[in-house]
This record gives structure tokens, sequence and C-alpha cells, in this order.
């Protein structure tokens, strides 16, 4: 920033986790947060590099990281081993590239533990609640680094270990997710069908409240797709596949309500704020960020792992107002007030 408090291009890196390439159709939240944030900061005149999977989106001025198969152990898991030295390697030569500031969402321990060894600076966003090696990493004595996170209820379960870490809640482009078309009466969930995100409790939530349900997303478990979700397909339940962003904007202005499903500490939910801006109401399980996201104008909470109840909630938010969930989109997660946030923060990194 300079002497009028005016913005001034930076040079970021910037890191996100390697199991998943940042391209369409995104198989989770982080991707499609990384690839907005990549191209809207280079919109905002910043010159950004991005280290992810060698199959991301090649726009994005890409340096591809080491693959899965590029190293191996006899006993560790190789993912494991391929993670950890990619990310070494990584922060090893990251100086040399000199950049004004590191922009870390990779959700690993490793960057976060070299922060310290390195002269770039760096601001690193968690993504998620508090887990045992990032736990280890931020404990560490000679720990150093700019913090933020995406969400009050994440904020408050890092509290103790970052009782100072800034928020700055995830943002959208609204023109481009907003309401329109026909409205039919079935329910609709999207994301990675995997455990964590608990696709069959939509399934029987869906079911026991006589509501038709359109599944769609990635299903990299095929083990938990095939015993817990194939089964239950069929008789009104339908899924889609694994559908890009505009496939997925028009299932949900068609939609009655979306389901949300979490079996974890949700830290934010990026799908409740896609949905409400489609003028979706939302009706999900009350963990993590949640009860946040979610008032009584734009969906209905049900407790966590609840089907019966979250069956009662998806017909109470399936009446609620489609226009107090486009306002409340509008009111909470501007696309372009989130890089601003973000933007603030780097700066102020890169100058610390």
């Amino acid at each position: 920033m300079d002497q009028e408090g005016n913005v001034q291009p930076l040079r970021i890196g910037v890191l996100t986790h390697i199991k998943f390439p940042v391209r369409q159709p995104f198989a989770g939240g982080l991707e499609a947060f990384t690839f907005d944030a990549v191209r809207g900061l280079r919109e905002r005149g910043h010159a950004v590099t991005l280290f992810a999977h060698q199959g991301s989106d090649a726009t994005l001025n890409l340096v591809p990281m080491p693959s899965q198969d590029d190293c191996r152990h006899p006993s560790l898991s190789s993912t494991y081993v391929a993670e950890h030295h990619a990310y070494l390697e990584v922060m090893q030569g990251i100086d040399a590239h000199g950049f004004d500031v590191i922009f870390n969402n990779s959700l690993h321990y490793v960057p976060v533990t070299m922060a310290s060894l390195v002269r770039t600076p760096m601001l690193t966003v968690l993504h998620t609640p508090p887990f045992f090696e990032l736990v280890n990493a931020l404990k560490a004595p000679r720990r150093r680094g700019h913090f933020a996170t995406i969400s009050a209820a994440n904020a408050r379960a890092w509290h103790g270990l970052l009782p100072d870490c800034a928020v700055v809640p995830n943002g959208i482009d609204l023109n481009a997710w907003h309401p329109g078309g026909c409205v039919g009466t079935h329910a609709f969930w999207f994301g990675r069908i995997v455990p964590d995100k608990g696709t069959h409790l939509a399934i029987d939530a869906a079911r026991l409240a006589g509501v038709a349900l359109r599944l769609a997303g990635q299903a990299p478990d095929t083990h938990y797709f095939n015993e817990q979700i194939a089964p239950r397909l069929g008789e009104g339940v339908d899924y889609l596949g694994h559908l890009g962003r505009d496939a997925v904007r028009a299932q949900l202005r068609q939609a009655s309500v979306a389901l949300v499903t979490p079996c974890w500490e949700e830290p934010f939910g990026l799908v409740v704020a896609e949905a409400m801006a489609c003028g979706t109401p939302v009706a999900a399980f009350a963990r993590g960020a949640m009860a946040d996201l979610i008032d009584e104008h734009t969906g209905a909470l049900a407790p966590p792992d609840d089907v019966p109840a979250l069956a009662e909630a998806l017909l109470l938010a399936r009446h609620r107002s489609r226009s107090a969930c486009r306002a409340r989109a509008e009111a909470q997660w501007c696309q372009q007030r989130m890089l601003g946030a973000y933007e603030q923060l780097l700066w102020a990194a890169a100058d610390a």
C-alpha cells in the first residue's frame, strides 16, 4: 500500500491442496474457491501464480505440483508421502519466485511449519476445523505467519490457538448465481459424494418427506457410492452425475429446496451461499457454520444426523421466501467484497 493508502499490485503465490485439479467440474468447494480467488485477484491487477494439481486449468498461470505417482513409500500411504514431498519442494524453492506474499489455502501442515524458514511472508486461510497435524504446526515455537478463516464458527474452533484470526466469509459471483426459470417441487443435493457430506442421509430424509430428490457431484469414494448411494437410487431419487457450474445453477433454480447434510463440523458450506443466491431455501443439519448461514427466513435446521427432523426441516424450508434467500446472499456473500478483504490482508502480510 502506498502513502496515499492505495492498494498496489502484488506478486502472489497461491497454494491449494493437490488431491483434485482446480478446474470445472469442481470436485468441491475449495477447488471452486481457489479458481475464483486466482481469477479475481488477477482481474484486480495482481500477478498470481497457482501451485496445484497438474491437471488444473492452465489459464490460472499454473505451476504443476508433483503427483501421487512421483513418490512412493513401502509402508506409508503414497498420498501422504507425495503431498509431504510436494509441499516441501515448493516451500524450499518459494523464495526464488520473488513473490511479495504467499496465499496459502493448502490445508497442509508443511507450509505452516516452514513459514518461519522462508523470507516470503504468508497468509494462511484455515478452511477446516482444527486437525492434529496443523494444530501441531501452529504450536511450534518458531511458527509465524498471518491467518484468516472463512466463518465466525470456524474462528471459534481455532480461537485457542489463533485468538486474533481474521474472518473473511466466502463469496460468490452474484451475477452468475441468480434466480430464474420455473421452480419445481423436488429437492436438490450437490457436492462431493463422500461419507462426511452425508449424501445417504439426504436421500433418506427426502424419501421420508415424500419429496423427489436430485443428486449431483463427484463420487470419489466408490465403496461409499456402491454401498450407500446406488441402492437408494430410484423411486424419486435421481443421480445426475458430476455437473459443471452452469448445470448446477440450472438445477438450483428449479429446486424447491436445497439439502445440506454435513456429518462433520462444516466450516462454511459454499453450497448454502450458491443455493440462496439462486433463490433456493436450504434445509440442513445444524453443524459447524450452518446456524450462522441459515436463518428462519431462508431455511430450516435439524439436529445433526436426525433424519426425521431433517425431513420436517425440508418441508418447512421449501416454503421460505425465495426473495429473502437472494437478499441474504447479496448481503452476506459478495465475491468482490471477499476479494477486497483478502487483498487487504495480503497487502498487510507483505508489508509486515
